[in-house]
Parts: structure tokens; sequence; C-alpha cells
């Protein structure tokens, strides 16, 4: 009887991270060579956002986002150094909502060159330096983490069931008195 009370749910159509690699909060003894995430439902390449940035919150140059069906995969261009990374990522969702998330995840290789450190020795004279190249310049769309939405939606189902529960309890005592 219980359930009567209950209003249907409306349908779920925001999309949401199911798998991601590497694991959110891993710690990982060398490298990756990519990030793949795999959402529930099936990604529109050109509105998939997937940026990865340092600990000083520079980006990492990666590859543009290939997607297929739901799972969207980035490359780096080299390995990354020991730190602490942070994937960001920005889906539209069936109906047409923005997704938006973010987790880290760590690289701790122990065989990773240390950056050298000068000694007293070491010799002054300068040095020149031979210009790096970096990857041409992206339109880059906003990505910021924005893992709320989740909570509110939690929030009021609980609401509702809260309130199914009290009418629920209120309409069997009536009956019965």
């Amino acid at each position: 009887m219980l359930f009567v009370l209950v209003p249907g749910a409306p349908a779920w159509a925001h999309n949401a991270l199911a798998e991601a690699s590497p694991d959110k909060k891993a710690t990982l003894k060398q490298s990756p060579s990519e990030v793949k995430l795999r959402f529930l439902q099936k990604l529109d390449p050109e509105y998939t956002v997937i940026a990865v940035s340092d600990a000083a919150k520079q980006k990492v140059a990666t590859s543009d986002p290939k997607v297929d069906g739901a799972t969207s995969v980035v490359t780096f261009d080299g390995p990354l150094a020991n730190g602490v990374y942070t994937v960001a990522y920005q889906v539209v969702s069936t109906d047409g909502h923005t997704v938006k998330g973010s987790y880290e995840f760590t690289v701790a290789d122990p065989s990773a060159i240390a950056s050298p450190t000068p000694s007293p020795e070491a010799s002054t004279e300068p040095t020149t330096v031979a210009p790096t190249t970096s990857a041409p310049a992206v339109a880059e769309k906003s990505v910021e983490s924005d893992d709320s939405g989740s909570t509110v939606i939690g929030v009021i189902v609980g609401i509702v069931v809260a309130v199914a529960a009290v009418a629920g309890f209120l309409f069997v005592k009536r009956r019965k008195a």
C-alpha cells in the first residue's frame, strides 16, 4: 500500500562517470600513457572535454579526446613526472545537461630520475636552452569540478522518501482509528 503513495521518480537522464583509468586517488608506480574515462551514457565527441593538470595547475599536453560510445581517451605526449595530477572532465547528458567533475591520481615512479640540483662546485657559466615546441593552441572549453549535482539529487530523493514514509504511516494510523 505504501508503494501507491510514493510518486514515480523522474527518469535519470544525467550522465555520470562509471569508470576511470587511472583510478580515482590511485598511486601509480609508473607514468600512465593515457587517461580513459567510461560514462553511463554515449558521449557526444563535440561536447566531450578531458583536461589533465599537474600540482601547479599547469595543463599537461594530451591528445584531443577520442570518443568511442560511452568511453573517451586522451593520451599523454610524454611521460609524466612524479607528482599529483588532476583529471577534469565535462560531458553532455542525453537531456542536454552539462556534467562536470574531476579527480586526482599520483605518479610515484621509484625509478624516475630526480631533477638535478646544482652543487656548490657547479659551473656558473651560462648555458643555452633549446626552445621547445608545444602543441598548437586549441580553443579550450571551460572544465570545472562540479560534483554537487549528485549530492543535491541524493538529498531530494531522501526528502521524498521521508515524506512518503510519514504519509504512509499517517495513512495506516488513520485507517486503524
